[in-house]
């Protein structure tokens, strides 16, 4: 193979591709099974990775090496040059040891980290804010200011409750004494006593005048100096936020991405008729906007791509060394909207309906509810594109009942679903649900065996906020998700096992199943944590609850096919 460093990419020998179709649709970006040339390009660009020693940055794959263990995708772009000789681009995502630019791989769209670089001048600006900052945060008198407000504040409380508690035992006291005195004493000598009683009554209020104002006249002069204090750090933190928006927005502006027709659109265009409103943190600096961006540049013709992940796991999401992703949604799905508009690009998937001519079976069924044995492929509710699903059969075949789902099953899961005819029979067991008194198994294949024989997953999970559906392990703010396992069954580099989840999260069982904290043993079929087979191998089997009527225990098995 020769590498052309001036224009980035790398050529394939005539011998090595010669036999191999070239694709006839580029590759849809976000589900795909990668063409017999981006394998090439990225078996020989791992060899690359495998063999570099100019890279300063570490995968975590060589045992102490220095440095934050950060891993990377990284992504393959077939193409032709302008003579139709056929060759590669290579990318990474983000940034490698510390730099945007390296020879190997395309420039960045926009190389924010060139020398003395706009993004790099507003940054110094920012960091002496922050260092500005820091200093006045840390200073003595500034701690101890806060701290005598703080210690004022409580003590003024503390003396003036204690107070007041004084002054309503002596109105108590008069209220006595005037009960006592009342029948005791002449007309004459009353009013003066109660004279008396009135003066002190005065007197105890403007005691407790003089003390609060005392107090709030204390309070008040180490507030002062405390308010000129924070009003600086108050204006410092307002300076930092307006130049970091304003420079946000000055950075989105030139990531400027082209498409085949030469269209360009900036970041700030493509972001503003999404949901997020502006582009989020990191959107343009993915591999493959990269690759396409540098290929419609420089004339070369796009015809198919890969990412593959690099290095060590990372401890939020599912991420294998070497195995290859499609593009994030979040991020990339709105870029790459614009710059593959015109060209022909493979079918999208999730367009098609895999669970057409799938029989929807029913298990069980009275004037309460009924339970369905759901195929693999087929919805539990309509999508956005795909109508069809359990909810969209049954309200067909039911004519006058609306269908109430209480739970869901994924897409690619097979098994037993319950949906309810009335919505206190909806409400009866989603409570059970809620209550976690409904018995779940289910049943799944495993791509890895596993050493023991059963046990327990206890990882938080969260949705990816920039990957829908992707979820994240995320101890800070995952939601609780236990799930039991025993293996039942093992075969040739595969395992049946039966799971229990204790909990109802998405996806739980195929992150529980995947991720390194968890099994590290993805379902067989699993598209999105694993590899994608004819089907998600996972199946719910059996369920166990309340029947809102008869109030007995009710169980029911459907054995998975597989």
């Amino acid at each position: 193979m020769r590498n052309n460093t001036l224009n980035r990419i790398t050529y394939f020998s005539d011998k090595s591709v010669n036999d191999i179709p070239l694709p006839e649709r580029f590759t849809f970006p976000f589900y795909y099974e990668p063409h017999p040339l981006t394998k090439i390009a990225a078996a020989e660009l791992q060899d690359y990775l495998e063999s570099q020693t100019d890279l300063d940055h570490n995968f975590g794959l060589v045992s102490n090496q220095e440095g934050i263990v950060i891993g990377k995708m990284f992504g393959v772009l077939v193409v032709q040059d302008m003579k139709g000789k056929l060759g590669y681009l290579t990318a990474f995502s983000g940034k490698l040891a510390g730099s945007n630019d390296h020879p190997r791989f395309v420039p960045p769209v926009f190389d924010m980290l060139v020398e003395n670089s706009f993004f790099l001048k507003e940054q110094e600006v920012i960091s002496a804010i922050n260092t500005q900052l820091e200093k006045i945060e840390a200073d003595e008198n500034y701690r101890r200011l806060k701290l005598d407000f703080e210690q004022l504040s409580v003590q003024s409380l503390k003396e003036i409750s204690a107070f007041k508690k004084q002054l309503k035992s002596n109105k108590n006291n008069r209220k006595k004494l005037r009960e006592e005195q009342k029948n005791n004493m002449g007309h004459s000598e009353y009013a003066q006593f109660e004279a008396y009683l009135i003066k002190h009554s005065l007197h105890d209020k403007h005691q407790l005048n003089v003390l609060t104002n005392q107090w709030a006249q204390l309070l008040e002069e180490t507030q002062v100096q405390l308010v000129q204090v924070e009003a600086s750090i108050e204006a410092l933190k307002d300076e930092r936020k307006q130049r970091s928006a304003a420079l946000q927005k000055q950075l989105f502006e030139q990531y400027v991405f082209l498409n085949k027709e030469g269209k360009s659109k900036s970041l700030q265009e493509i972001f503003s008729v999404t949901a997020f409103g502006k582009p989020p943190a990191g959107a343009g600096e993915c591999a493959t906007p990269k690759l396409l961006q540098f290929a419609f540049a420089n004339g070369y013709k796009p015809l198919a791509m890969a990412e593959f992940w690099w290095g060590e796991s990372p401890k939020s999401e599912i991420r294998k060394h070497k195995q290859f992703y499609p593009a994030c949604t979040g991020k990339c799905k709105p870029i790459l909207g614009h710059m593959l508009e015109g060209m022909l690009v493979d079918e999208n998937p999730f367009l098609q309906n895999p669970a057409e001519n799938c029989r929807l079976e029913v298990v069980y069924e009275d004037e309460c509810l009924v339970l369905v044995n759901k195929p693999a492929g087929l919805r539990s509710v309509p999508g956005i594109d795909i109508q069809d699903s359990v909810y969209i059969r049954l309200k067909y075949a039911w004519k006058n009942i609306e269908p109430l789902i209480i739970h869901r099953l994924d897409m690619g899961t097979s098994g037993l679903l319950i949906v309810a005819k009335t919505p206190e029979v909806h409400k009866h067991i989603q409570r059970q649900f809620l209550q976690r008194t409904v018995s779940k198994r289910y049943t799944a294949l495993l791509s890895k065996i596993l050493d023991q024989e059963e046990g327990e997953v206890k990882l938080p999970l969260r949705t990816d906020l920039y990957n829908r559906p992707r979820q994240l392990v995320c101890f800070e703010h995952g939601k609780n998700s236990i799930t039991k396992w025993k293996v039942v069954e093992r075969n040739e580099g595969i395992i049946k096992i039966h799971f229990w989840p204790l909990t109802g999260r998405t996806h739980q069982l195929r992150m529980h199943s995947a991720h390194e904290l968890g099994l590290n043993a993805p379902i067989v079929g699993d598209d999105l944590y694993g590899t994608p087979s004819e089907r998600l191998y996972l199946h719910a089997a059996q369920i166990e609850f309340v029947h809102p009527k008869t109030k007995e225990r009710i169980s029911f098995e459907v054995v998975e096919n597989f």
